[in-house]
C-alpha cells in the first residue's frame, strides 16, 4: 500500500486483512465506520443492538399448541439500524419457535420466528394467533365481513375460516431463522 501497488485494496481482501492483523479497516484505506473493528464493538455491547427475548413458546404451524408461560430463556440480538429500517420497535418484538408442519416450506418445525406484537391484523400475512388456548402460526386473509381465513402453506391442511372475536391476533411475523 505505501508503495501504491495496489492503490486500493478490494474490499473482501481489506476485510480479511483487518481482520487477520486486528486493524481498523480505515487504516487500509476504507471509509471510517464502514470497518471489522467497528462490526466488532458493535456485537461487543455496542448500545445500537438490541436484545430480543426468546420466549418458551411455541408457535404451532399445525392443530394449535397450548399456550404455557411467556417467559423469555434467551435473547437474539439485532442491530438498531436494521431494526430502525425496517420500523420495528425493539420493545414490541418476541422469538418463538415454530413446532409442526402446516407452514412448510415457508416455515419449518424448528425454525425461530420474530413477532411484532405492535402489528396486528391490518393486511393479509403470517401472523401468530390465539385461538382459545391455542397458539398458532399461519397466513391469515380477510374473509368477508368480520370473518378471518387461517391458511396453511402446506396444502394438506385445509383452510379455516372463523369469527374475527373468535380468534386473538398476536402479531405478524416479520423474520426467520432455521437450519439448512
Amino acid at each position: 500500500i505505501r508503495k501504491g501497488s495496489p492503490r486500493r485494496l478490494e474490499e473482501r481482501d481489506r476485510k480479511v486483512l483487518a481482520e487477520f492483523f486486528g486493524v481498523d479497516e480505515s487504516e487500509l484505506g476504507a471509509e471510517e465506520g464502514k470497518s471489522y473493528a467497528a462490526l466488532r464493538r458493535g456485537m461487543s455491547g455496542d448500545e445500537d443492538f438490541h436484545a430480543i427475548p426468546r420466549l418458551s413458546l411455541a408457535a404451532a404451524a399445525g392443530p394449535g399448541q397450548f399456550a404455557g408461560g411467556e417467559a423469555p430463556f434467551d435473547n437474539f440480538g439485532f442491530s438498531g439500524r436494521w431494526l430502525r429500517e425496517n420500523g420495528f420497535d425493539p420493545k414490541m418484538l418476541s422469538a418463538l419457535t415454530v413446532e409442526g408442519d402446516s407452514m412448510e416450506p415457508l416455515l419449518r418445525h424448528g425454525d425461530e420466528i420474530l413477532v411484532d406484537r405492535g402489528s396486528r391484523f391490518e393486511r393479509d400475512g403470517v401472523h401468530v394467533v390465539r385461538m382459545g388456548d391455542a397458539l398458532m402460526v399461519k397466513r391469515l386473509a380477510s374473509a368477508g365481513a368480520g370473518r378471518i381465513a387461517l391458511l396453511s402453506q402446506n396444502l394438506a391442511y385445509p383452510p379455516v375460516e372463523v369469527s374475527l372475536d373468535e380468534v386473538e391476533v398476536l402479531g405478524r411475523v416479520v423474520w426467520k431463522s432455521g437450519r439448512l
